[in-house]
């Protein structure tokens, strides 16, 4: 029996115990088998992926830098800095050192002549560190020699990607840190300066690998425990990346925690699996589960990054990189066709203003609207891209017709120029467009952008809110500016080609005359009648809008005592407003010729009594209590707000004269009118409308209460003898009277 029993025993472990055990231990040797591999396998993809992702991103960094460095290198003022030297220092440092570490985040930058010796150099965050330079000279010979050359013999001339001029860029150690250090020529943006291939002063932009670097990898890529080593110094479950320069050479690691997904995944499941030995089949399906599911997330992820890296994160519109890529293939696909492709630049009127008065999350609602009206706007197969700030591109491919480009540019202006509903406040705003369109104007990526980028300055030149399209004569619209701002210069020193014009102001219930609006004229000795449009924005850029401002303010006065009935109005810029001793010049000019201050008006913008800065409110506050008026000039033009209006210490409101010429059309220019004629009067202010030209435009203005009417219909600006005659024999008799 004993026997038996044993015997029994034995088989049912031979037969059952055995095989069961085995075939458990084997399910789990494989099981286990199958983990540790999946699991080093996902930590080796992730590993792989997370080096390659920092070899990209070191390489976006060089590309990056020598694209920073174009915003000043590639410059004409550069050029002749340079060449000054130490009489240029503080400009040198304002625009090729210190603005270069505080707006783009270099270290350092340094500025060598032809024979490579520095003239400038910037480092630790100062300027004058010469010997940084000494100790990176040596380092820096070959990148700097091999630019040269480029220079010299015209090899690979032709600029990678988005660049406008050769460069070397290369990784190595400086000032005790890994670096990349990236050289480009200063050159002259316009062609017009004289420079010897080879010779030209160089740039020199040092960024750091060892601190921002790191942790933009630590926060926006998740590398953990990311650091910077010079040798190898890797610990357990640690990996390391080798910083190499193009040559070959090693300068340092960066060694970090790699991402593990699959050891997560089997520090969760193995007590599991050691404790439940009888659900291995399950567990090992839902581990298979688990598995997926991670790599599906991290798929997911990638993806996101992937759209992050191609789209803008405030609009998800198509970043500029995203936009360079389509462009291209636009292009290609444009060979052997007869189609045409536009690109268009858009750039927001005056955006600056809506963030300095409503705030930056008032600036991003807009920028969102923005996006949502042109997408609207664009057809299936059109790219609609923000590539920075208020700037948007439009990509239209496949078109037949020009016709077809003018026409979407016009529903984008009056798109734009509808109001926006921002915070509680009604902001208006308005676009400029620029059209460049292949192969008319070139096929070239790169020429192609430029060209629409220029004919956007144009448009914004020519008074904003419009659009132009690129011509072969833009190209010397920059050379016909600087040639206005000489002569300019020399016809403020000779005052005899400067001329004072009015134009009347009449009421809108019985058509007289209450005052009249002093405008500049330049009559040029070559060119004629300069257009005010012309040369009044160049005098602002150039800072003589000051003293254009003085002559006119004085000529004004003058004229004024000879119409002592009228009030007289001047336009002021907000430069003028900016300035400290404003309202003392006004008060000189008003005392120098005797005038009442309650017969002059100061027209200016909204731009200047919201100025952040308060010079202009202060100047404003001080005109205001010696009895000058204020009117706010150009209403519902850039950036204005019905809602914020009766916060504005004005007496009248001028409308512009783009509302009132789109009367009759789908605009609803008419009902922005009412509401701003309504809202003036609800705040004791009186309105002017600004442009009229039509019978039709001044009765319906009479009819919705519009208090007095200025334009070509009624008077254009005409010289001081000419208001004699429109104010009529009686009241010439009674000014003479009265003097």
């Amino acid at each position: 029996m004993r026997f038996a029993r044993g015997w029994l025993l034995h088989s049912f472990a031979l037969k059952i115990v055995t095989p069961v055990l085995g075939g458990a231990v084997a399910i789990s040797v494989a099981v286990a088998g199958l983990l540790l591999w999946s699991s080093w396998e996902a930590d080796s993809v992730a590993r792989e992926r997370q080096k390659r992702l920092a070899m990209v991103v070191i390489s976006d960094l060089k590309t990056s830098i020598a694209y920073d460095q174009e915003s000043v290198t590639v410059w004409d003022d550069s050029v002749r800095a340079v060449r000054q030297g130490d009489s240029a220092a503080d400009w040198l440092d304002h625009n090729l050192g210190s603005w270069m570490s505080t707006y783009f985040g270099h270290d350092a930058a340094y500025v060598v002549d032809p024979e490579n010796e520095p003239i400038y150099a910037f480092s630790g965050g100062k300027a004058g560190a010469d010997e940084d330079f000494r100790r990176l000279e040596s380092t820096i010979v070959p990148l700097i020699a091999f630019l040269r050359e480029e220079m010299r013999t015209g090899r690979n001339q032709e600029p990678a990607g988005r660049m406008l001029t050769p460069g070397a860029a290369d990784l190595m150690v400086v000032s005790g840190h890994p670096a990349v250090v990236s050289v480009k020529p200063i050159v002259s943006d316009t062609g017009e300066i004289v420079q010897t291939p080879g010779e030209e002063y160089l740039h020199i932009a040092v960024r750091y690998l060892d601190d921002s670097l790191l942790e933009g990898l630590r926060h926006d890529y998740l590398f953990d425990g990311i650091r910077f080593a010079w040798q190898d110094d890797s610990g357990k479950g640690e990996t390391g990346l080798p910083l190499l320069s193009d040559s070959g050479a090693v300068i340092g690691y960066f060694i970090w925690q790699p991402h593990r997904p699959g050891t997560t995944v089997l520090a969760n499941l193995a007590p599991v699996l050691l404790g439940v030995m009888l659900l291995a089949l399950l567990t090992i399906s839902g581990l298979l589960f688990l598995v997926n599911q991670r790599s599906k997330r991290l798929a997911a992820s990638e993806a996101r990054m992937q759209y992050l890296a191609l789209h803008d994160p405030l609009t998800a519109l198509p970043n500029r990189s995203l936009l360079e890529e389509r462009l291209e293939e636009a292009l290609d696909a444009l060979e052997n066709t007869r189609d045409m492709l536009a690109v268009l630049y858009l750039d927001l009127d005056r955006f600056k203003q809506v963030n300095d008065s409503l705030g930056h999350p008032a600036g991003d609602h807009l920028i969102k609207e923005v996006a949502r009206r042109l997408g609207k706007l664009t057809r299936h197969g059109d790219t609609v891209a923000r590539i920075g700030g208020d700037e948007f591109v439009v990509l239209m491919p496949h078109r037949r017709e020009a016709g077809e480009v003018d026409a979407f540019c016009e529903r984008v202006i009056e798109a734009m120029r509808q109001p926006y509903h921002i915070d509680g406040n009604q902001v208006f705003a308005s676009i400029s467009l620029g059209v460049a369109v292949a192969p008319v104007d070139g096929i070239d990526r790169a020429e192609l952008t430029r060209k629409a980028d220029i004919a956007l300055y144009h448009a914004k030149s020519s008074g904003r809110s419009r659009y132009a399209r690129f011509g072969s004569e833009m190209d010397s619209m920059l050379k016909e500016r600087r040639e206005i701002e000489r002569d300019l210069r020399v016809a403020l020193a000779r005052r005899n080609e400067l001329a004072v014009h009015y134009q009347p102001l009449y009421t809108a219930r019985d058509m007289q005359i209450t005052g009249v609006e002093a405008l500049l004229r330049w009559r040029h000795p070559q060119k004629g009648w300069v257009s005010p449009a012309l040369f009044v924005p160049i005098a602002e850029e150039t800072g003589l809008i000051e003293a254009l401002g003085d002559f006119v303010l004085r000529e004004a006065c003058l004229a004024a005592l000879a119409w002592p009935d009228l009030t007289i109005a001047v336009n002021v810029s907000a430069i003028e407003l900016r300035n400290p001793a404003f309202a003392g010049k006004v008060a000189d000019a008003l005392a120098e010729h005797g005038l009442e201050p309650g017969r002059l008006e100061l027209e200016v913008t909204e731009t200047a009594l919201t100025d952040h800065i308060g010079e202009c409110e202060g100047n404003v506050r001080a005109l205001r209590e010696m009895g000058v008026r204020i009117a706010l000039d150009d209403f519902g033009t850039g950036f204005s707000s019905l809602g914020r209006l009766h916060q504005l210490k004005v007496d009248r409101i001028k409308i512009d004269r783009s509302f009132v010429s789109g009367f009759g059309k789908s605009s609803g220019d008419e009902a922005i009118i009412q509401a701003i004629v309504d809202l003036a009067h609800a705040n004791g202010l009186r309105t002017t409308a600004e442009g009229v030209e039509t019978s039709e435009q001044g009765d319906y203005l009479k009819t919705i209460g519009c208090d007095e009417l200025q334009g070509f219909l009624l008077s254009r600006a005409v010289p001081p003898e000419e208001i004699d005659g429109l104010l009529g024999a009686k009241r010439r008799r009674s000014v003479a009277s009265a003097a």
